[in-house]
């Protein structure tokens, strides 16, 4: 759960672990975001908003270290029991921007669909700056493009959504190196605008979700191998902490 909204705090059952949205009708998505994000990632990883623990466990195999952190009391509970008999495994309660609890750095940070609940974003990348490695990693996977902001991104506490140009310059301001910035999921963008602002969906409908997942996804995928979209439904950014 992305519990770092310090604008709106909407009820729990809204957010309901919006960062890793679809469970298990959107198999597909789930590991698109896991092969955008895994090449960018070190040896050790500290995922901000972890919600339950699915998304950072899957990086378990390739790590010597996971930090895994929510600011939701009951997601902090569930990660503590899922990882009790992790020794490479730390469970943090805190919420952004802040000091963040952390004894080591880290050579890698995660953020999926946090950021955009940070009123203070600048701020929020610089705690994270300062718990990486020089020469490290900030990866961020955000919503995309206010076009597309309605009901839903209010029930969840979407302070913004963002493009490739105010996300730039967010990590520039933070101090960090823009190295991958780009849109993604360009058919998905196009689905949600048809869904949510013109459709005038609240949330998601797990039906559309699965067919969504086994259409749209595979299709996305294919075309964004052949070419950068100029516009998605997510901007992703890779970011470096400067050495």
């Amino acid at each position: 759960m992305s519990g770092y909204d310090r604008v709106v705090q909407p009820a729990a059952g809204d957010e309901a672990l919006e960062n890793h949205l679809g469970g298990e009708e959107a198999k597909n998505y789930r590991r698109y975001e896991f092969d955008t994000v895994a090449p960018h990632v070190g040896r050790s990883l500290l995922e901000i908003g972890s919600g339950l623990g699915d998304f950072a466990e899957q990086f378990l195999p390739r790590l010597d270290r996971l930090v895994v952190s929510d600011f939701d009391p009951y997601c902090v509970e569930q990660l503590r029991k899922r990882f009790a008999d992790r020794s490479d495994v730390d469970v943090l309660q805190f919420g952004l921007p802040t000091e963040i609890p952390l004894a080591e750095p880290v050579d890698t940070v995660v953020m999926m669909n946090v950021l955009e609940h940070i009123e203070e974003d600048v701020e929020a990348l610089k705690s994270l700056a300062r718990v990486v490695q020089p020469g490290g990693r900030i990866v961020i996977w955000v919503p995309g493009y206010m076009q597309l902001y309605g009901d839903f991104d209010r029930k969840v506490g979407h302070v913004t959504r963002y493009t490739p140009k105010t996300l730039r310059a967010t990590v520039e301001a933070a101090g960090l190196r823009p190295q991958v910035l780009k849109p993604i999921n360009f058919l998905g963008g196009l689905a949600w605008w048809v869904a949510v602002r013109k459709g005038g969906v609240g949330y998601p409908d797990p039906r559309l979700v699965k067919i969504y997942d086994r259409t749209v996804v595979p299709t996305t995928r294919f075309i964004e191998k052949l070419i950068t979209p100029p516009f998605g439904q997510t901007v992703f950014c890779v970011a470096r902490v400067p050495a």
